[in-house]
């Protein structure tokens, strides 16, 4: 259209509207791991090991997460893991 300002185009504003939805989905399908204080790590690594996911060896100072067979030297890192590799697992079952 001659003479029609570029700020009134609107062509393509559905577009940067569907990519706005689409990224607000994948945001609220994520588990966030971030919210982990040390208190709550220790409570979940209590539990997995009294679930025996987890094993200390207290020679090497480690625990080691079973399942993946990763070791951690952190109560914190293990927990932020445990919850990434939770979500990872349910995300790959919900999708088969």
């Amino acid at each position: 259209m001659p003479g029609t300002d570029a700020l009134d185009d609107a062509s393509t504003d559905h577009e940067q509207f569907e990519a706005e939805l689409v990224a607000q989905d994948q945001d609220a399908a994520r588990v966030s791991v971030a919210d982990i204080d040390e208190r709550r790590a220790h409570s979940l690594v209590n539990d997995l090991v009294d679930d025996d996911v987890v094993t200390p060896i207290p020679d090497e100072r480690v625990l080691v997460h079973e399942p993946s067979d990763e070791a951690f030297d952190s109560i914190l890192q293990l927990a932020v893991f445990h919850r990434g590799w939770t979500a990872a697992r349910d995300t790959d079952e919900g999708g088969e």
